[in-house]
């Protein structure tokens, strides 16, 4: 057995780690929600299922409560303000892939509603348990468009899916239609089963064609994003449980689209586009062709959103409510952790008033954590 406090391959904890875990978890969950009642009655409960079974099961409370506070201590997240809103669909009985794709089309059409009023949402599955580990959500989010790479390295679509495609035209996927925009299928393996497809009912997929308050062109240009932004491979850990497949939701931050999806040169890379369709000099950096196509296609996504009536916040306004986050959590007593990098958008940073501060980067739990395997898996990586 591994030191106390030490976590096993995959990051999943030992015995007596998770016993200590899940000790101060219960400890966080009496004096949170409970009225700070005595934990020891349940902690001995625990203690005893684990040193019968190696793990333990939450009830129904705890997992609420941990997905929750999950979402109140992503470091990364800039959206954190309304964490307590997070409703949680308990699947731990479903392990099975074909139920647990049937599940998460569910969970994106309860995710964007009849409306378009995006819900923040999770839906748990199976944990991991000792010799038997939990199922898995190959994709990095549970709508993703394919990536098709030609012979020459050129890509069709989104260059991040390029190995998951690949993956799923071999377990079997026919392809999409070849447009930029071919909703993948969901890869799923079931515990104790090997990875399958799974495609996504189209009525589960929420998307907004992107247009231009102003330029009427811009339709021509196709685009168009989906509506629920719902990270399929986090591992929630809870305690010293680990759940590795736990899609989870909020809303879009314009800019995560508009600035980073559309815009990375590694992604759709689409500002030279724009810049040559806005008649925009690019012969050098200093004529800002790249800032002025960046806001201009920002403003196309918060436009499209908002014409459609789906949920879509823009920088500005998401800044004023993390701070008003740290505000409330300090008011509580609660350190509010954040990584500057991630917390700041990704234009007009300085403009933002998250920008002229720094933050406390320590990691707590209960927490969402990106494993290793996790990150070989969407990438399509057999062996990872």
């Amino acid at each position: 057995m591994t030191a106390p406090g030490s976590r096993c391959a995959g990051g999943h904890p030992e015995p007596i780690a998770r016993w200590q875990e899940a000790v101060e978890f219960i400890a966080l969950h009496h004096r949170e929600e409970l009225d700070g009642a005595d934990p020891a009655h349940r902690t001995e409960v625990i203690r005893a299922e684990i040193d019968a079974t190696g793990t333990y099961r939450h009830t129904a409370e705890e997992l609420t409560f941990g997905a929750r506070v999950a979402w109140r201590n992503a470091n990364r997240c800039i959206g954190r303000l309304y964490w307590r809103s997070l409703r949680v669909r308990d699947r731990r009985q479903v392990t099975r892939g074909a139920d647990i794709a049937a599940e998460s089309a569910d969970h994106l059409r309860e995710a964007a509603g009849r409306d378009g009023r995006i819900r923040p949402l999770i839906t748990v599955f199976a944990p991991d348990e000792p010799g038997r580990p939990g199922p898995r959500i190959w994709n990095e989010q549970l709508i993703r468009y394919a990536g098709y790479e030609a012979p020459d390295g050129a890509v069709c679509g989104d260059p991040r899916n390029v190995g998951i495609t690949a993956l799923a035209r071999r377990l079997g996927w026919p392809g999409g239609a070849g447009t930029p925009f071919d909703v993948l299928p969901l890869v799923v393996q079931g515990a104790g089963e090997e990875p399958r497809c799974y495609p996504l009912p189209a009525d589960a997929v929420l998307e907004v064609a992107i247009e231009h308050p102003e330029y009427a062109w811009w339709a021509e240009l196709g685009l168009r994003w989906h509506a629920v932004p719902a990270l399929a491979n986090m591992c929630l850990e809870i305690g010293g449980v680990c759940y590795p497949t736990a899609p989870f939701n909020g809303w879009y931050m314009g800019t995560e689209i508009g600035a980073r999806n559309f815009a990375d040169t590694d992604r759709y890379d689409l500002l030279p586009c724009i810049a040559d369709r806005l008649g925009l000099d690019t012969g050098v950096d200093r004529s800002l062709w790249k800032d002025r196509a960046l806001v201009e296609l920002n403003r196309s996504v918060l436009h499209s959103f908002d014409r459609a009536g789906v949920t879509v916040t823009d920088h500005h306004t998401e800044s004023r409510r993390f701070l008003a986050h740290m505000g409330r959590e300090e008011r509580h007593g609660r350190p509010v952790g954040a990584d500057w990098s991630w917390i700041v958008p990704p234009i007009s940073g300085s403009a933002t008033p998250v920008f002229h501060r720094t933050y406390d980067p320590t990691e707590r739990r209960p927490a969402y954590v990106h494993h290793a395997e996790a990150h070989a898996r969407a990438r399509g990586d057999l062996d990872g």
